[in-house]
C-alpha cells in the first residue's frame, strides 16, 4: 500500500504535466477557428486522460491487475515504472525510460510537434496572403497539422498505454478525418479548380513515397 501511495495520487504532477503539454501544443498549433478549437480540445482531453492515469489513479492497472499479476507475477504492477506496460510485458529488464518503446515514443512526439510548428507557419503565411498553402509539409499531405496530432498521440500510446486513451484514439482519428473533409469542402468552394488540382496531386494524410524520395534526392540549393 505504501508503494501505491507513493507511485500514484500525485494530482499536482498530473495537473502540471497536462498543462505543460497542452500549452506547448497550443504554442505550436495556435487554434483560431471553432474547428481548430474542437480538434485542439479533443487532443487536450487525451492528454488529461493520459496524465490522470500516469500520476493520479492507475485505472488500467486496477482493471487488468488480475491478469497482470497472474501472467507476470514477478512485477510490482503498482510501482510507477510498471505503467510502461509495453516495456513490462515484453520483458525489458532495465529502466523503462530507456526502453525501446519509450525511446520510440520520443521520436513520434518530437516529429509531431515539429510538424505542427512547420505546418502552422506555412498556413499562417498563406492565410495572410489569401492563397492556398502548398509549400513545406503541405507539399506532401493536405492536413499536416492533423498528422502531427496523430503522431503525438501514437507516441504517448507507445510510452504509457491506457484503456481510456486506447479507446479515445480511434474516436480522435474519425474526428480529425471528418474535420478534414469539412475543411476541404470549404476551401474547394472558395478556390475551385485551384484546390481540386492540389487535392488530386497531394494525398490527404499519408505522403507518397515517390514525393519523399524526390525531395531527399534533390541537391541542396547554394
Amino acid at each position: 500500500m505504501t508503494m501505491q501511495t507513493a507511485s500514484y495520487g500525485l494530482w499536482f504532477l498530473a495537473f502540471i504535466n497536462s498543462a505543460i503539454f497542452i500549452i506547448f501544443a497550443f504554442s505550436f498549433f495556435k487554434p483560431q477557428t471553432a474547428r481548430d478549437w474542437r480538434s485542439f480540445s479533443a487532443f487536450s482531453g487525451f492528454l488529461v486522460a493520459l496524465f490522470t492515469e500516469m500520476y493520479g489513479f492507475p485505472l488500467t492497472i486496477y482493471f487488468l491487475s488480475g491478469w497482470l499479476q497472474t501472467s507476470y507475477p514477478d512485477i510490482d504492477w503498482f510501482a510507477h515504472d510498471s505503467g510502461h506496460l509495453l516495456e513490462m510485458i515484453f520483458g525489458w529488464k532495465a529502466n523503462p525510460h530507456f526502453g525501446p518503446f519509450h525511446l520510440l515514443s520520443f521520436l513520434f512526439i518530437g516529429l509531431g510537434f515539429l510538424l505542427l510548428s512547420a505546418a502552422w507557419r506555412i498556413l499562417y503565411q498563406a492565410q495572410r496572403a489569401g492563397t492556398l498553402a502548398t509549400s513545406g509539409p503541405y507539399r506532401y499531405v493536405r492536413h499536416p497539422q492533423y498528422v502531427g496530432f496523430v503522431l503525438i498521440l501514437v507516441g504517448f500510446l507507445l510510452q504509457w498505454p491506457t484503456l481510456l486513451t486506447i479507446t479515445m484514439f480511434p474516436i480522435l482519428l474519425i474526428m480529425y478525418w471528418r474535420l478534414s473533409l469539412r475543411e476541404e469542402a470549404e476551401v474547394e468552394e472558395e478556390l475551385g479548380d485551384v484546390y481540386r488540382e492540389y487535392a488530386n496531386r497531394v494525398p490527404r494524410f499519408i505522403p507518397r513515397l515517390a514525393a519523399l524520395q524526390s525531395t531527399a534526392s534533390r541537391p541542396a540549393r547554394k
